[in-house]
């Protein structure tokens, strides 16, 4: 056994038990990759790369432990996909976590023992999603956006640990800003926030409208149009998020 396979399996081992993600500098610690090395030798690949990272121990290659890590995760996914195994180590919340493929998700769902009032109501999931794109935001914004009270949907929301307080506003008062957690980017399989969709993309296609019965006047052809239904609150809230800063803060400063 060489050592690039001998790294691939001490990454595999400590990813395979890790309850959390680690970023690549973690996990090149854990294996005690770091000993002599500086912080910017781990941290810069460009430098390792080209034979400046002095401090680098013997164990580890030329090119910085980090690079080593990156390498051998690249090399364990190839050798995942190649032999059709149900999982790959991917990026998420900042770090590296393996991870089932989204085919096996209802399997997993019926291990865990999953059921349905664990899942997030309708509420809970626009107040998530206005927090997400509008962070770090008031209760006050966060209500006029909804039009509703917000306090209760928004503590079960911070006792799940998908929100959480990210500060004060520089107002009268100093009211507390809410913003996502860690949490929220793992259960999401998010890596940052940058990877939140698009507001074009979660925008449903109009539907057709029905041509207007010749025989109807106006006041009966508007008859029987519901525009208080949940894909019309939802559509709504999309618009709002479009005007979302692109600089929002990312969760994993957490």
């Amino acid at each position: 056994m060489n050592e690039d396979q001998e790294l691939m399996l001490r990454v595999e081992a400590v990813l395979m038990t890790a309850d959390r993600p680690l970023g690549e500098r973690k996990v090149a610690s854990i294996l005690d990759l770091l000993d002599g090395a500086s912080a910017s030798d781990a941290s810069d690949d460009s430098e390792a790369a080209k034979g400046e990272g002095g401090g680098v121990d013997a164990k580890t290659s030329d090119r910085g432990p980090v690079a080593d890590i990156r390498a051998a995760i690249a090399a364990l996914n190839n050798a995942y996909e190649d032999a059709g195994r149900s999982f790959r180590i991917e990026r998420v919340a900042g770090g590296l976590q393996v991870l089932t493929l989204p085919q096996f998700a209802a399997d997993i769902a019926r291990l865990k023992g999953v059921r349905q009032q664990s899942k997030l109501s309708q509420a809970a999931l626009e107040t998530l999603a206005i927090i997400a794109y509008r962070q770090p935001i008031l209760r006050a914004d966060l209500e006029s956006i909804r039009g509703v009270a917000c306090g209760e949907v928004l503590r079960g929301l911070m006792d799940r640990r998908l929100a959480r307080i990210a500060g004060r506003a520089e107002e009268v008062g100093r009211p507390m800003l809410y913003g996502t957690t860690r949490e929220f980017l793992e259960i999401f399989g998010l890596a940052n926030l940058d990877d939140l969709p698009q507001a074009k993309e979660l925008r449903p296609a109009p539907a057709a409208k029905p041509k207007p019965s010749p025989t109807k006047n106006a006041e009966t052809a508007s008859e029987g149009v519901d525009v208080e239904t949940p894909e019309a609150g939802v559509a709504a809230m999309v618009e709002v998020a479009e005007t979302a800063p692109t600089d929002a803060t990312d969760a994993t400063d957490d």
